[in-house]
């Protein structure tokens, strides 16, 4: 593996990911950068035509539990020795990669909760096994991890509502919006004002799990803070820049400009001032039971 190979990765698909992690320093960015390029990868597969994507998934699934280094593919190779390094909880990147083969065939979310289930499965582990990599110290801090990953997740559906339907997949939950993919992909002024209405709430309810990671955010060492405290604020700069302007899904996706991500890091610098971490609320994770970083009732 070319040793700037990830980062190279991480710049081309994460362009948020990627200005915040120049703020980690060198170590710490080039193993988040591994992780950034593990979880791309089986994202891009899970997302290709290739017809056997799912057999691949499984494949990657079944290896991530398997001491046969032999015939591990070269991915999961890399990625079990980040694993190695940094103590990630092998159950996170399992719940990731089952995530990862329901999306596979038509999706259509129900509702609120299985929204929610499938943010922690495809996000919320992503979140764990950062805080994994970042070795922070305080215990109820991986559940503030995962919110973030929750948040973020929630702010993609809103950015991809149209690209989602385009390939019949609909995360907006039936309870909000009882349509199929095709009907939305078709972009009928009909019925751009529910959609849009939808793809708000989707905003509104990633609000809640941001409260909550800017809260624990100072669970994390002090300059691993600055650049999660940097791409929170990017990530959730997407959703508020689509509900300012109207939440207008069928004009493809929301960008934050360089300009405003300069502005976002310098806002993002009063973080270096210590604040007391309140307990985690509990209810944010009433869905998640035996779920990996799920705040037990």
């Amino acid at each position: 593996m070319i040793q700037n190979e990830p980062k190279q990765v991480l710049k081309k698909y994460g362009s948020s990911f990627y200005w915040a992690s120049q703020f980690l320093g060198k170590k710490l960015s080039h193993q988040v950068a591994r992780l950034y390029k593990f979880c791309r990868y089986v994202d891009n597969l899970a997302d290709s035509d290739n017809p056997n994507r799912e057999l691949l998934l499984k494949n990657i699934k079944d290896h991530l539990a398997n001491e046969d280094k032999k015939h591990q593919p070269e991915v999961v190779k890399e990625f079990l020795n980040l694993v190695s390094e940094c103590s990630i909880p092998i159950e996170a990147a399992e719940e990731l990669m089952e995530g990862m083969l329901g999306d596979q065939g038509s999706v259509r979310i129900a509702d609120e909760k299985e929204l929610l289930r499938y943010c922690h499965a495809v996000a919320g582990t992503v979140g764990i096994m950062v805080h994994s990599v970042l070795n922070c110290p305080q215990k109820q801090s991986v559940h503030f991890a995962v919110d973030l990953g929750i948040a973020m997740q929630l702010t993609n559906i809103a950015r991809d509502v149209l690209e989602d339907a385009q390939i019949g997949r609909r995360y907006i939950p039936s309870t909000w919006l009882n349509m199929e993919p095709e009907k939305i992909a078709q972009k009928n002024l009909s019925d751009k004002d529910v959609i849009s209405n939808a793809t708000a709430k989707l905003v509104t309810l990633a609000e809640k799990y941001y409260e909550s990671a800017s809260r624990g955010i100072y669970c994390i060492p002090l300059r691993s803070r600055i650049a999660i405290a940097i791409a929170l604020k990017l990530y959730r700069q997407i959703g508020i820049k689509l509900v300012e302007n109207g939440s207008q899904w069928w004009k493809g996706r929301t960008i934050v400009s360089n300009k405003k991500k300069v502005l976002l890091s310098i806002i993002s610098l009063n973080c270096i001032i210590m604040k007391k971490v309140p307990l985690h609320e509990k209810k944010l994770h009433k869905d998640f039971q035996g779920l990996s970083g799920a705040n037990e009732f």
